[in-house]
């Protein structure tokens, strides 16, 4: 038995969730989500709490229960509270702002680069240097830190670009004449 997908998702007060057939929505202060359940498992609701069951004991079954279970517990998590990914910009003259809906980047190439912001997803900049992605989908909120990030990698030499707040670069020695 999948030891996270037997484990009940309790719902909150404030968030709300209903089942649809295979659809999963739930709503809460942050936004609402959609998701569709996987045909080998079953999402049932009772009283404060949902519970995923899988039908088969095959190793696709026990990989989707779990894999099920953890995404709807991440939509009534982000709907609930929210996802947060921070990102660093190093570099001399490397700056970001955001214009209407679109991130503006500069980040040492000859033209900026604009980012358009997805729907539900909130970005902000301090200082010039420091971004916060937020959002109520986990998996949007990375792949804009994500998408932001790879536009400039931080190199090892001198540690500029985009690096997540958390991130650790590990630096190198350059070359040194004999």
């Amino acid at each position: 038995m999948s030891r996270i997908g037997k484990q009940p998702i309790t719902i909150p007060a404030k968030v709300k969730v209903t089942l649809d057939g295979r659809k999963v929505s739930v709503e809460g202060p942050k936004g609402k989500l959609q998701m569709e359940i996987p045909k080998r498992t079953v999402a049932a609701l009772t009283a404060g709490t949902l519970v995923v069951t899988r039908q088969g004991e095959d190793a696709e079954a026990k990989a989707l229960h779990g894999l099920t279970r953890s995404l709807i517990n991440n939509m009534v998590k982000g709907v609930l509270d929210g996802f947060v990914k921070k990102l660093e910009i190093n570099g001399v003259g490397f700056k970001a702002a955001v214009q209407g809906k679109n991130v503006n980047l500069a980040l040492g190439y000859s033209h900026p680069i604009n980012y358009p912001i997805p729907d539900q997803i909130k970005v902000t900049v301090e200082e010039n240097t420091k971004l916060t992605i937020e959002g109520p989908d986990k998996q949007m909120v990375g792949r804009v830190a994500a998408e932001i990030r790879g536009f400039y990698p931080p190199e090892p030499y001198k540690g500029k670009g985009v690096k997540y707040s958390d991130e650790r670069i590990i630096r190198k020695e350059g070359k040194t004449v004999q």
